[in-house]
């Protein structure tokens, strides 16, 4: 065997290896791995549609005071998760609904003014980490995006822009928590859902999803 001397055409070699490499993991991985659900059961659906919007550090927040235009103000949550408001320095605001911020607003104010009325709008949407959707890899813009109700595959595809030339979307994988910290691989057909129009491709997402794009292998 010839050792290449060459630095550059050694750096050159080792990355192709790495791609090879990655590709065959994820493939792997993908082929082992059965169909994402078309469905969730019955119990996460429920909770899911039940659920309410949580708020996240760098959601941007409009705190309406009714009759106290001077208290009435814009905040953006801190990465700490608090926000800082007329006469209120430090308030925790990630990890609460935004029902849940007013009332905790109402209270703090009720020790300067007579019956306060406080509403919450949330103006950009992050979300808190956990209940975010990540997409890594052969995607045209990878990125972590706010967890909407009902998003599906499609959904989360059509804001990253959908595939790079290189993907290969039909060996993409979906990385699931489970219960007791598991987690649950399934395979995604990514090019039979954006190039076919294949509706049955399509599939739920849930809070905390991560998205592995790999390369293709040629």
């Amino acid at each position: 065997m010839h050792l290449i001397r060459c630095p550059v055409l050694r750096a050159m070699a080792t990355c192709v290896v790495g791609v090879i490499t990655l590709g065959t993991l994820f493939g792997c991985s993908s082929v082992n791995a059965p169909d994402a659900p078309s469905t969730l059961p019955a119990a996460v659906a429920a909770n899911e549609s039940d659920s309410s919007y949580v708020i996240g550090p760098t959601d941007q927040l409009n705190i309406f005071v009714w009759r106290q235009p001077e208290l009435s103000t814009q905040a953006i949550v801190r990465p700490d998760g608090r926000i800082s408001v007329p006469l209120i320095d430090d308030l925790q605001a990630a990890g609460q609904t935004p029902t849940q911020l007013a009332r905790a607003i109402t209270g703090q104010l009720k020790q300067y003014i007579q019956d306060p009325k406080v509403s919450v709008i949330v103006t950009n949407f992050v979300g808190p980490f956990d209940r975010q959707i990540r997409v890594v890899g052969e995607a045209a813009k990878p990125q972590a995006i706010p967890f909407r109700r009902n998003m599906t595959v499609l959904d989360v595809m059509i804001q990253v822009g959908g595939l790079t030339e290189f993907a290969s979307g039909n060996r993409a994988v979906l990385v699931r928590s489970g219960s007791g910290g598991s987690r649950e691989n399934y395979r995604l057909r990514l090019n039979d859902l954006l190039k076919e129009g294949d509706v049955a491709a399509n599939a739920p997402v849930l809070p905390g999803d991560v998205i592995i794009i790999p390369q293709s292998y040629f």
